[in-house]
């Protein structure tokens, strides 16, 4: 985590010049709906204006990727089916490291895989600040500890989905999470953190269950503390939905460890559970494909997504 932490930095520096100040706004066709119809709660501070910035030092597959921080004012895209709906949705969760989101290649990339499928996609646009600012809360231990407003984003988005599956088109019973890296973590928070709301009641979305019929954690990340044990926030328990975990022993957010603690976790409850881990990958590959075997993971995945009943068996 420590050295994610540094290679964001030195991101930011190196990218500086690229960055625009602007507020991310999705392609043609799609709207930002807001997350919050007034006050935000639990604002913190940030230490400018939403920026988006073409991070070209790590090219993923040869191509660079966007980032966006300082959000402050949490937004969800609708992304509609391509062809027969299916009737399943997903609310995606990008990573960064709760300091920038990766919002193409973690993001809308990860909508246009989903919605081929016949799956809504909800992109999630998050409350991130950026470094050096930090809003982990002191629960257990800086390193292990939950983004309040970031959690609180996903409970809402949650609710909101469900609220409005009939306009939507959406089964309110078939809503999972897709996150990656601290995305991924969100997805064990959300699947650990779904009965009590963190924020007091807004509308009638929030009366609505925040509960994930079932959730893909994909190269998570903040899951394991350094000696090896589950992370105290992620309370796991036979109510958590059933599971679908992938990563990289050369992972260096401490390579296959993350996954494996939960899984161990999950299994401890008897959450139904897929993990698959691979020799090499690394980190944050979305889906770009490479030539490592583990950037096939979205056949897999639509693969258990039958398996557990939330997407229709192929012939």
């Amino acid at each position: 985590m420590r050295a994610l932490i540094f290679l964001l930095c030195a991101a930011c520096l190196i990218n500086s010049l690229q960055a625009k100040t602007i507020v991310w706004q999705p392609s043609a066709g799609h709207t930002q709906v807001p997350l919050w119809p007034a006050a935000v709660p639990d604002e913190k501070p940030v230490p400018g204006s939403e920026t988006e910035t073409l991070r070209t030092e790590h090219l993923i597959a040869g191509k660079p990727w966007m980032a966006v921080t300082n959000v402050t004012r949490p937004t969800m895209t609708v992304y509609s089916p391509k062809g027969t709906n299916t009737g399943t949705a997903v609310v995606v969760l990008p990573g960064g490291g709760f300091q920038v989101l990766a919002m193409d290649l973690e993001g809308t990339e990860v909508c246009d895989w989903l919605t081929s499928q016949g799956i809504t996609c909800v992109l999630l646009k998050y409350r991130v600040p950026s470094t050096p600012y930090d809003w982990r809360c002191k629960c257990y231990s800086d390193l292990y500890a939950t983004p309040v407003p970031a959690l609180e984003d996903v409970q809402r988005a949650m609710g909101l989905v469900r609220f409005h599956a009939e306009k939507w088109h959406i089964d309110p019973h078939r809503i999972g999470v897709l996150g990656f890296s601290a995305g991924g973590y969100l997805v064990a928070e959300i699947s650990t953190h779904f009965e009590r709301r963190l924020y007091p009641s807004v509308d009638a979305a929030d009366k609505e269950s925040a509960r994930p019929d079932f959730a893909m954690a994909i190269y998570p990340g903040h899951l394991a503390t350094d000696d090896g044990k589950l992370n105290l926030n992620v309370a796991v328990s036979g109510k958590t939905p059933s599971t679908f975990l992938v990563q990289a022993e050369d992972d260096y957010e401490d390579g296959v460890n993350q996954s494996v603690i939960y899984y161990m976790a999950l299994a401890k409850a008897h959450v139904p559970t897929e993990m698959h881990l691979f020799a090499r990958g690394g980190h944050a590959f979305g889906l770009r494909r490479t030539r490592h075997p583990i950037t096939a993971w979205p056949v897999l995945a639509k693969t258990w997504l039958e398996t557990i009943g939330m997407l229709p068996k192929q012939p």
